[in-house]
C-alpha cells in the first residue's frame, strides 16, 4: 500500500517538515496510537538502532510541536 509506506517514510525520515506533515494528517486517536508506537520503538527491545534513532527524532519533533 503506497500511502501507508509513504506515511512511514515521512514519519521516520528524520526531517522535521516531513514528520510534521505525516503526523498532522492523522486524527487525534491515530496521533495517540502513533505516539505510543514510536515510544515502543524507542524503548522496547527488538528494533534496529536506525529505527530507534528515527523514532526518537520523530517523537522529539511531535512533542516539541505539542508544547508550542
Amino acid at each position: 500500500m503506497e500511502k501507508l509506506e509513504e506515511f512511514w517514510d515521512f514519519l521516520l525520515s528524520r526531517e522535521t517538515e516531513k514528520i510534521t506533515i505525516a503526523f498532522q494528517g492523522l486524527s487525534k486517536e491515530e496521533q495517540k496510537n502513533i505516539h505510543n508506537h514510536l515510544k515502543r520503538m524507542v524503548f522496547e527491545e527488538g528494533w534496529l538502532p536506525e529505527q530507534r534513532t528515527s523514532a526518537q527524532i520523530a517523537l522529539g519533533v511531535i512533542e516539541n510541536a505539542e508544547n508550542q
